[in-house]
């Protein structure tokens, strides 16, 4: 085609595999292996997206792990981000007065943990989220009161279970996701 190349890697790539003592093969496409690792992690991506927001409750015990949060704390892009590791995630929301799926007290394999936040934090959060949907109606859901009873009685409801709990507030979707797998290692006897 005439198209004139410029390698711009290949002196990195000898740099590389001079420091290494390997022989740089050039082989494209190795980050695109049709593997069992990308088939597994393509099925827990279908299996987050089919269990999101408390949908098909009855593959719950299916799942390696479970969040449980009230709205807002991550669980969907956490359970993204887990499915992306080859990790089986589902995800039920945590609203007050409506009693959790029996499919998950029932469910024996999963890691179930409960996820919270700030009230405070959450509030901005939901404030946001509201005014992207244009609905700026005042209702419980960002008022203070009602969140802090909200996330009190969410952790009253883990500890019930006794389940384990993160505190997302602080905390980037990878550091919880890297705080899940801790979890989920310690669980499988698997040294960190």
């Amino acid at each position: 085609m005439q198209v004139p190349a410029i390698p711009i890697l290949d002196p990195v790539i000898a740099a590389l595999a001079s420091f290494l003592h390997r022989e740089s093969r050039g082989v494209p496409g190795k980050q695109h292996l049709l593997d069992n690792e990308y088939f597994a992690r393509i099925d827990a991506m279908t299996f987050a997206l089919n269990h999101d927001d408390g949908q098909s409750q009855w593959g719950l015990d299916d799942a390696d792990v479970v969040l449980v949060g009230v709205s807002r704390t991550s669980k969907t892009p956490t359970c993204l981000y887990l499915a992306n590791r080859g990790i089986k995630a589902a995800n039920v929301p945590y609203v007050p007065g409506v009693p959790l799926p029996p499919e998950l007290a029932n469910a024996k394999r999963p890691l179930i943990v409960g996820l919270t936040n700030d009230p405070e934090r959450l509030i901005q959060l939901r404030r946001n989220r509201l005014t992207m949907m244009r609905q700026d109606e005042a209702t419980e859901y960002t008022d203070l009161e009602a969140v802090r009873a909200e996330v009190r009685e969410a952790r009253r409801v883990f500890g019930e279970h006794h389940w384990p709990v993160i505190d997302v507030t602080r905390r980037s979707i990878e550091e919880t996701a890297a705080a899940i797998m801790k979890l989920l290692a310690r669980r499988h006897g698997i040294a960190e």
